[in-house]
C-alpha cells in the first residue's frame, strides 16, 4: 500500500473491530538505548495498553550466517525490510501479525509469534524509519543519538554481559560496523519528530555526574507546552534553547540536566504528568530506570514526554 494511500486509510478513523492504534518509532544505532527507552514506557502505560516490536526480529541471516557475508546486521540486504513493511502496516490499521522473533541470546531466529496491537504500538530496532513506506505508519518518530563514546561503552558493557563477548570482539565489532552505520542507519535521523541525545555534560569531567540529555524538538508535530514547566524554581532541571538543526533552519533544542539535585528533576516529573491529564494515575514509577535499580532523571522526563505525546495522540 503506498505510503500516501496508507495515511488516507488510517485517517479514516477507528473502526470497532480494528481500532487504530498509536504508533511511535524510536530508531537508532545498536545500543543506543532504544530498549532501554522503550521498556519504561511500556511498563508505564501498561501491557493491556501497549505492546511493542524489534525490528532485528526481522534479520534475514542468524550470527553463524552472518560471518561469512560481506555485510553486517546494518546492511539492508542483511534484513527482510519488505515484511518489516508490511507487518508496520497491518500493525498501524489494527490488525495482528504474525512475526518473526530473532534471540539476541544465542543469535538465531528461534520462533514466530503473534502480535495483537493495543491501544499504543512501539517499534524500535535499526531501520524503522529507513523507509518513506515504513515512517508513514507512525504517530511520533524518535531517533537515539547518544555521545558516541557513551554509545561504546554501554556496547562493551551489554554484550559482554549478555551475549558473551570480549570488549575487544565488540570494539572491533564497531569498527567493522561504522561503514554501515553512516551509510544506512545514522540518516534516519534526518526523519525524526525528536532527536534525543545522551551524553556527559560539556566541560564536566567527572564519570559519576549523570549523563544529560538533550531533546531536539522538530515542528512536525506538535509539542507539549512547557512553560509553566519552566516556571523559576524549577528551571535548573532543564531548559530550552533556539538552535540550527542540521539542514540550518531553527529548531527547539530542550536541554534536561542531569546534575541538579534529585529533587528539582522530580519536580518537573510531577508539572509534566500533571499536564498530560490522568488524574486516576499517579506518575509511574517505573520511568528513568537503566537497570541494577539505578535511575536516570533525564530518562524518566524524555520518557514522560514521550507519553505525552502517546496520549494526547490517542485521544
Amino acid at each position: 500500500m503506498p505510503d500516501k494511500t496508507l495515511r488516507i486509510h488510517r485517517a479514516a478513523g477507528r473502526s470497532s473491530v480494528n481500532r487504530r492504534p498509536v504508533m511511535l518509532a524510536i530508531a537508532g544505532d545498536s545500543a543506543a538505548g532504544k530498549t532501554t527507552l522503550t521498556a519504561g514506557l511500556v511498563e508505564a502505560l501498561g501491557p493491556e495498553r501497549c505492546v511493542s516490536l524489534c525490528t532485528d526480529d526481522y534479520h534475514r541471516y542468524d550470527r553463524a550466517e552472518r560471518q561469512s557475508l560481506p555485510f553486517t546486521a546494518l546492511h539492508p540486504d542483511c534484513n527482510h525490510l519488505a515484511i518489516m513493511e508490511q507487518h508496520l502496516q497491518l500493525l498501524a490499521s489494527g490488525q495482528p501479525v504474525l512475526k518473526p522473533v530473532y534471540d539476541h541470546s544465542i543469535g538465531r531466529l528461534s520462533h514466530t509469534e503473534l502480535l495483537e496491537p493495543a491501544d499504543f504500538v512501539i517499534v524500535e530496532g535499526l531501520f524503522p524509519l529507513y523507509s518513506k513506506l515504513a515512517r508513514a505508519c507512525f504517530d511520533v518518530t524518535v531517533f537515539l543519538d547518544p555521545h558516541e563514546q557513551t554509545r561504546r561503552a554501554w556496547k562493551v558493557e551489554r554484550d559482554a554481559r549478555e551475549r558473551g563477548y570480549t570488549a575487544e570482539q565488540v570494539l572491533g565489532e564497531l569498527d567493522l560496523r561504522e561503514p554501515e552505520s553512516a551509510a544506512y542507519i545514522r540518516p534516519q535521523r534526518q526523519h525524526a519528530d525528536i532527536v534525543v541525545r545522551f551524553a556527559p555534560v560539556q566541560g564536566r569531567d567527572d564519570p559519576s555526574v549523570p549523563l544529560s540529555a538533550e531533546l531536539l524538538l522538530r515542528p512536525t508535530i506538535r509539542h507539549p507546552d512547557l512553560s509553566e514547566v519552566m516556571q523559576p524554581g524549577v528551571h535548573r532541571a532543564m531548559h530550552l534553547e533556539l538552535e540550527r538543526d542540521t539542514d540550518g533552519r531553527p529548531v527547539d533544542s530542550l536541554h534536561v540536566h542531569g546534575y541538579v539535585d534529585a529533587e528539582e528533576s522530580i519536580a518537573v516529573e510531577k508539572a509534566i504528568w500533571a499536564s498530560i491529564g490522568e488524574p486516576e494515575r499517579c506518575a509511574p514509577e517505573c520511568l528513568g530506570g537503566i537497570g541494577g535499580g539505578e535511575r536516570s532523571e533525564p530518562l524518566a522526563i524524555t520518557q514522560l514526554l514521550l507519553l505525552h505525546h502517546l496520549i494526547e495522540a490517542g485521544r
